[in-house]
């Protein structure tokens, strides 16, 4: 039990430590730009890419992005949420995309 607490507090720790550094590209995205700004913190790659990932397809991967910017109060229009799920997607994901 101590062990996985400590695991936990590392692995958030070291998400925190890079958000710090994590900057958008000078030439980013939309979608790069409110994920850097407001999601990277919590989200390491391992969110995208772990077994268990809740996003399996396009749809999903939107939901979840509309689920999480709402839980956290961002109030993100349609496209905004489109353009995070376009970039998540072409980062990690590589749905077929059915706007």
């Amino acid at each position: 039990m101590l062990r996985n607490l400590v695991l936990i507090g590392l692995v958030g720790l070291t998400g925190n430590l890079a958000a710090l550094g994590a900057e958008p590209a000078p030439d980013a995205s939309r979608g790069e730009l409110l994920y850097t700004k407001h999601c990277v913190a919590c989200h390491t790659t391992q969110v995208h890419w772990r077994d268990k990932k809740l996003a399996t397809d396009w749809q999903s991967l939107q939901a979840q992005v509309r689920r999480w910017q709402s839980a956290t109060g961002q109030k993100w229009s349609e496209p905004d949420i489109s353009e995070v799920s376009r970039y998540l997607n072409a980062l990690y994901y590589h749905y077929p995309a059915t706007d």
